[in-house]
């Protein structure tokens, strides 16, 4: 299940507004040699115009190195010289000069070593913010994922960036202890930085420096920036990956195991490509699916020897080896009549001191979403909605319920973005639409569970647009009510996803949006039927309309500890995880298919038919 607040303001933190120009010379392509020889001396006259004399050229579009001031350069130069720089900052930005299409894609793989524990007892837990400068400011563009106790982490996360080559491309690598509590950077302690550019860390292929903290002063601590070009091999192929009858490694509980997958290189070296989740207390975990490219995977070559790592997680960093295997991209994608690839996992010290011994596990390829979609499983999309009296009489302007004649209420936004992305995975895209806390006709009872078109025979609407129409003339009927009571319409949704369950195949996953303005009222109601959908092939998302307070509703995420119905009962499987509105809202979707399917042993159908891996552009 997917967590979303949708608020009232539908501006996107961070992203500038678009903006037409009348010329397109200037917004389409880059300006020639003759054009930027006149565009320097247009801003040589008007560099003298408003400091009254003339000053030294710099480059235009970035290029050179000159224009990197330290204090005591700027000290030695004077106000003057420095201002001069931001006027022609300034005047390159007004005349809107746009970069030229880049020349490459460059990877950059970030490892750090040296960082000092917080105390005694506890390692920091790192965590990489990739920042760029654009007009003195600088920007975040991409962050590694957070490493639990380590002191010196090898990050798997690979940070994309464009690549100009006449540009001077000014990076900032933050070093960052997260606190354990969250994955913000709010409460983080900000352990170094490193200063550069694309520039220095692509010509040297790999930059190691000392962290600079506060004050420029340098501690023990270093990061190592390894660059690598992304050209000609930007496919992309989906992995996931499970494992069966791992080693046990703790005394007291199971194994922790997480997965690494590393390139040899043909000098070597190792890279590493990717490092699956822990998954807790268990010998036989299924991981999540990852997408990766095939420059990441093996370089483009299908042939390149690959080396995948199995470790059982200690909270001290000091993590337990359980084994190890090799394989290829190619073998990878070679099917076994239909059965799936897997790898005996091997310990080598064991195999030398036990006469016994076989292997310390098995791992085993699964198959991918796109397996059981082009299978013909279908997505069966159904629509519950909030009819509480919190949201306000429909007939106020500020009602989150008002039909706006030209602008869609939150409830359509959130409707409509979610609809439209699961419209295209089922064929027959006729939907089941469900309203909840209202007084419905003709006896106005109050109802958890009536169908919006008011046929309780066939609920179901004739596409988004169909919903859509359902919901608009529900609305003059009914009598906003309460109590905000969710866990009957899981319990409806999840009687058909049952009776999916008994056919033993992948043909139909049941997916439940939920749009509420409000607390859940009915929290140890809903808690146990989303432990007993968890069972089920079905996944149910709940969106925050409207700007009320959410917090309680995190406790059904179940990404930072495991869901228990009131009786103590565990959630087989997480079905919950915060995600944003309309794109990311149904990120977790596939990963949440794969599981119940893979969990269940229930291949694809027609897996004859096509290749289990196929590549795709991203």
């Amino acid at each position: 299940m997917a967590l979303v607040h949708c608020p009232r303001s539908s501006a996107v933190p961070g992203e500038a507004p678009s903006s037409s120009s009348s010329s397109p010379s200037l917004t389409q392509s880059k300006p020639s040699s003759t054009e930027r020889i006149l565009a320097v001396l247009a801003l040589w006259e008007f560099c003298l115009a408003v400091s009254g004399k003339p000053a030294e050229l710099c480059s235009v579009g970035g290029g050179t190195e000159e224009n990197i001031y330290t204090k005591s350069e700027e000290r030695e130069m004077g106000p003057e010289a420095v201002s001069m720089s931001n006027i022609y900052e300034s005047a390159e930005a007004t005349l809107g000069f746009i970069s030229s299409p880049c020349l490459a894609k460059v990877e950059l793989r970030v490892a750090s070593r040296g960082i000092s524990d917080r105390d005694a007892l506890s390692k920091p837990d790192p965590c990489v913010v990739l920042k760029m400068q654009s007009h003195g400011q600088w920007f975040e563009v991409d962050r590694t994922e957070v490493i639990r106790s380590s002191s010196s982490p090898v990050f798997s996360k690979i940070l994309l960036v464009d690549y100009y080559f006449e540009e001077v491309q000014r990076l900032r690598f933050e070093l960052h202890d997260i606190s354990s509590g969250n994955n913000g950077l709010r409460d983080a302690d900000f352990l170094g930085a490193l200063e550069c550019t694309l520039g220095q860390i692509v010509s040297q292929r790999k930059l190691t420096k000392a962290l600079l903290k506060q004050g420029n002063t340098s501690g023990k601590s270093s990061i190592t920036v390894t660059a690598e070009e992304l050209s000609g091999n930007d496919d992309y192929v989906e992995l996931s990956f499970s494992a069966r009858k791992l080693d046990d490694k703790d005394f007291f509980s199971k194994s922790d195991p997480f997965l690494e997958i590393f390139r040899l290189n043909d000098d070597g070296t190792e890279s590493l490509v990717h490092r699956t989740e822990t998954i807790m207390n268990n010998l036989s975990p299924v991981w999540k699916s990852f997408k990766v490219s095939l420059n990441t995977l093996c370089s483009g070559d299908h042939d390149r020897e690959l080396k995948c790592t199995v470790w059982d997680w200690d909270s001290n960093g000091k993590h337990d080896f359980i084994g190890e295997f090799q394989t290829t991209f190619k073998e990878m994608r070679t099917e076994q009549e239909g059965k799936q690839l897997q790898w005996e996992c091997i310990n080598p010290k064991y195999q030398m001191k036990k006469k016994n011994y076989r292997n310390s596990g098995v791992i085993i390829k699964m198959y991918s979403f796109l397996d059981y979609i082009m299978g013909g499983c279908q997505i069966q999309f159904t629509v519950a909605i909030d009819f509480t009296a919190s949201n306000g009489d429909p007939r106020n302007s500020c009602s989150l319920h008002y039909i706006h004649p030209y602008q869609p209420n939150e409830y359509l936004k959130a409707l409509v973005a979610v609809g439209e992305i699961c419209q295209d995975y089922d064929s027959d895209k006729m939907f089941p639409a469900f309203g909840f806390g209202a007084l419905i006709p003709p006896d106005f009872k109050v109802s958890h569970d009536f169908a919006v078109n008011f046929d309780e025979d066939n609920p179901e609407c004739a596409g988004v647009q169909g919903v859509v129409e359902a919901y608009q003339n529900c609305l003059p009927k009914i009598q906003l009510y309460g109590p905000t009571n969710i866990a009957p319409i899981i319990q409806k949704v999840a009687s058909s996803a049952s009776e999916e369950m008994h056919t033993k195949e992948a043909m139909e996953y049941f997916i439940l949006l939920i749009l509420t303005d409000g607390v859940i009222t009915d929290m140890a109601d809903t808690r146990e039927a989303i432990v007993h959908a968890s069972h089920l092939p079905m996944s149910v998302i709940i969106v925050g309309v409207g700007n009320a307070d959410f917090t309680d509703m995190q406790i059904l995420d179940g990404d930072d500890g495991i869901l228990r119905s009131p009786k103590g009962e565990p959630v087989l499987r997480d079905i919950a995880s915060p995600a944003a509105l309309a794109k990311s809202v149904l990120a977790e979707v596939p990963n949440q298919v794969v599981d119940y399917y893979n969990a269940k042993g229930i291949k694809p159908k027609c897996m004859s038919d096509y290749e289990s891996t196929r590549t795709f552009s991203p």
